[in-house]
């Protein structure tokens, strides 16, 4: 199984948003069934909390499911567990590589990273602002997750 994990800062926006994404094209993947996704917090904020009813509602609109998920804290075992980690912004980025043991297994990226244009360089956080930061980052994180599905995808055909 290969696993990734989405990170932001309270796990209740930009990361769940990710997952919802990334598994809605999962399901029309030839590997759904050996990719594992999931996703956490650099920050225990919002700890056992569901996403962002302004998330919820905008994924809604994009055919995205997460109101079923939970906010949950990065684990130092999840560098064990997961194969790739990915970042929703520098911030996270900098508190994921700080918090990496020796030895782990995950390699550590930023979601843009997958994003055909590949700007902006983060994936901005819109719960301080209005609907429009939902609409924006729901239209960011439709194109790089499925950028990253096929990069994973592609790494799945080179492992055989």
């Amino acid at each position: 199984m290969f696993n990734i994990l989405f990170v932001c800062m309270g796990n209740i926006c930009r990361s769940p948003s990710a997952e919802g994404f990334f598994a809605l094209h999962l399901q029309k993947s030839d590997y759904q069934d050996q990719i594992s996704v999931d996703s956490a917090g650099t920050h225990s904020y919002h700890i056992g909390h569901s996403p962002d009813h302004r998330a919820i509602a905008t994924a809604a609109d994009f055919d995205v499911k997460i109101e079923q998920l939970r906010a949950r804290k990065v684990r130092t075992s999840d560098f064990q567990e997961y194969d790739l980690i990915i970042a929703m912004d520098h911030v996270n980025l900098t508190s994921l590589r700080t918090m990496r043991p020796a030895g782990s297994r995950a390699t550590v990226h930023m979601m843009m990273e997958f994003h055909p244009v590949g700007t902006p360089k983060e994936v901005p956080d819109p719960y301080y602002g209005g609907m429009d930061g939902f609409t924006y980052m729901f239209e960011l994180l439709e194109q790089a997750t499925a950028g990253l599905l096929q990069h994973v995808e592609e790494q799945l055909d080179r492992a055989g």
